[in-house]
C-alpha cells in the first residue's frame, strides 16, 4: 500500500496543495502574496509530520502514536523544550502572529496519526510504525521550508539538509540506497549492543 501521509493530510484538512521547495533556493516557488492559511499548512504541515517521524524513531514515541488519541496534546510530545520556538517560526513564515496555531498544529498531528493507523495493520507495532515513517520521510522534506530550521530544532541537522530536496533518477537512487541502511532500529536492539 502507497500512500502519501503529506497530501493526504492537507487534502483531509482541506489546506491548499503545498509546493515542493526548490533544492537550489532553499524556497517555495509560489508567489509571496500567497494567503497567511497558504503559507501556514506549507510550514505547519511538513514541519508536524517531521516532528512526528523524529518523535516515532524511539520505540517508545512509535507505541504513544500507536495508542494515543484525540486528547494528546501532540505539538507538546513534538517539539518539547523547542516548543515556543517552533510555534513561533511557523507563524513567522506564515505572517500571522502567534493566534493559536498549536490547535491547527495539534489537529496536522491528529489527522496524521489517524491515517498511519488507517493504514496499518491492526496488529502492528513500533517496528512497523517506524518503516511507515521511513517510507515518508524524503517525501515529506521536499516540502519543508529551510527557513524553519527543523533540523536544529530537532536536533538532527541532516533534516535540513539540501539533498533531502532533490529529485531525479540519481537523487531517487541515492535516497534509496540510504534508505536500504536505515532500517528501523529497535531500542532493544540498541540495549543488547551495550
Amino acid at each position: 500500500m502507497s500512500i502519501n501521509l503529506l497530501e493526504t493530510v492537507q487534502q483531509n484538512l482541506g489546506y491548499p496543495a503545498l509546493q515542493k521547495i526548490d533544492p537550489n533556493t532553499q524556497q517555495v516557488a509560489t508567489d509571496e502574496k500567497a494567503p497567511p492559511e497558504d503559507k501556514f499548512g506549507q510550514a505547519a504541515i511538513p514541519a508536524v509530520l517531521t516532528g512526528l517521524y523524529k518523535y516515532v524513531q524511539s520505540d517508545e514515541g512509535a507505541t504513544e502514536l500507536l495508542r494515543g488519541d484525540n486528547s494528546t496534546n501532540w505539538v507538546g510530545k513534538l517539539f518539547d523544550d523547542n516548543k515556543k520556538e517552533v510555534i513561533h517560526t511557523i507563524s513567522a513564515y506564515a505572517k500571522q502572529s502567534d493566534q493559536d496555531p498549536v490547535a491547527k498544529m495539534n489537529a496536522i498531528a491528529k489527522e496524521a496519526v489517524k491515517v498511519v493507523k488507517a493504514n496499518l495493520p491492526v496488529t502492528a507495532g513500533s517496528k512497523e510504525v517506524k518503516l511507515f515513517f521511513s517510507h515518508q520521510k524524503s517525501n515529506i522534506l521536499l516540502y519543508l521550508p529551510a527557513e524553519l530550521n527543523m533540523g536544529e530544532l530537532l536536533h538532527d541537522t541532516t533534516l535540513d539538509d539540501k539533498t533531502n530536496k532533490m529529485e531525479g533518477p540519481i537523487s531517487s537512487l541515492m535516497q534509496s540506497i540510504g534508505g536500504a541502511f536505515s532500517k528501523p532500529v529497535m531500542d532493544k536492539d540498541i540495549e543488547s549492543r551495550k
